[in-house]
């Protein structure tokens, strides 16, 4: 078996220096828990209604990146705290993190898939824009462009919706002079009723999950979440066991986790970037995910306990060390899930009864666009991963 390369961020790194045990993991634990507090307190010093400033969407992201940790912690290092506190808890956090996460993920889908409809179509930026100001806007993406639900679900501060769905309507109905093949008519026509189309119903998706996470913030629920993780933040239910406990062992136990699920993954196919695997079932009525994209989604699930575990063995200061490695090989999974999701979006359009050929057309060419991302984004990902199989070999 292959050994992995030692660093002080490893969990199997045996380096100089004190051992990690349950008081590194307590003070892991209070720092993010301060975060989340901190994440609140901005949050509702910056408003979180329609109105809301942008230090609102930023609150809300700390806020999901915090629970995000806390859980992988209560996960991993399960065995070191109050069982039947952590099994009350990580749900709870897993459900904030997720409410707060589907405003912004329907947003993601429609810009992705309208940019997709607009490249397809033969047409390189969206209407209305040149390619500086699309550059500039994929920069500021993070902190202007995306939608968070505690800031209002503003996805772009210089228009409306319905002013950017007449805009990007009239880009496909009059597309460049370049994208006016006859062969390209029947797709450019589909595009703009599919766009449309799109629009219409990830909005709504969105304005829904906007709803339901201003809701979830202001009910007795999430107040309740929120005094348990105030409580964490000055007191964590260790055991007494915990105190003499190496936390690189659980660390290397959720990078086993990894590497197993990882080695079940056909990574052989995936080194072929253009293979046909991706488009398998592509056609079928069952509305369920695609068969093939469940292991990946928990390959990214396992990487990211992974990371989160070293952030705990590695303390404050080895959290400045960034696996590079990891770094890529999460982006080409991120790319992989938003890929996937937005294919089965454009699928379930294309179900819409009473729909025009032409727009099936479109949506059916769009899906097939979104598989082959999945593919590319797999092909990634095994880039990544064997070249660290080769390295450390």
């Amino acid at each position: 078996m292959a050994q992995q390369h030692l660093d002080p961020t490893d969990p199997r790194s045996r380096h100089a220096g004190p051992v990690p045990t349950g008081d590194a993991l307590a003070g892991y634990l209070r720092a993010q828990a301060t975060e989340f507090l901190r994440a609140l307190r901005l949050h509702r010093e910056t408003g979180s209604g329609a109105n809301g400033s942008e230090g609102s969407a930023e609150a809300a992201r700390a806020l999901r990146r915090s629970a995000r940790r806390i859980s992988a912690g209560l996960h991993t290092f399960q065995s070191l705290l109050d069982s039947d506190w952590c099994e009350a808890m990580r749900p709870e956090l897993a459900w904030v993190s997720g409410t707060l996460a589907m405003e912004h993920a329907y947003t993601a889908r429609l810009e992705r898939l309208l940019t997709a409809l607009h490249r397809l179509s033969g047409s390189t930026t969206l209407p209305g824009q040149t390619v500086g100001a699309v550059a500039a806007g994929r920069a500021d993406a993070p902190a202007g462009r995306r939608a968070d639900p505690a800031a209002g679900g503003r996805a772009a501060p210089a228009a409306s919706v319905r002013q950017r769905a007449a805009s990007r309507d009239a880009g496909l109905r009059n597309p460049p002079a370049t994208a006016a093949a006859p062969e390209r008519g029947n797709l450019t026509v589909g595009a703009a009723k599919a766009g449309a189309l799109l629009d219409r119903q990830l909005t709504l998706a969105r304005t829904r999950a906007h709803s339901t996470a201003l809701q979830a913030l202001g009910s007795s629920r999430f107040h309740a979440v929120a005094d348990k993780v105030a409580v964490l933040a000055s007191e964590v239910p260790l055991t007494r066991a915990a105190g003499s406990t190496d936390l690189r062992s659980l660390a290397a136990a959720a990078q086993d986790r990894l590497t197993d699920a990882v080695s079940a993954l056909p990574l052989v196919t995936a080194g072929s970037p253009y293979n046909a695997a991706a488009l398998v079932h592509g056609l079928s009525p069952d509305t369920v995910p695609h068969p093939q994209d469940a292991p990946w989604h928990q390959v990214r699930l396992l990487l990211r306990l992974h990371r989160y575990a070293r952030e705990a063995v590695s303390g404050p200061k080895g959290n400045a060390v960034v696996d590079l490695r990891l770094l890529s090989a999460g982006r080409a999974l991120n790319r992989h899930r938003d890929a996937s999701e937005a294919g089965a979006a454009a699928a379930q359009a294309a179900r819409t009864p009473r729909i025009a050929p032409a727009t099936a057309y479109a949506l059916g060419v769009l899906h097939a666009d979104q598989r082959h991302e999945v593919e590319a984004a797999r092909f990634a990902f095994q880039q990544c991963w064997q070249k660290e199989t080769v390295r450390t070999s």
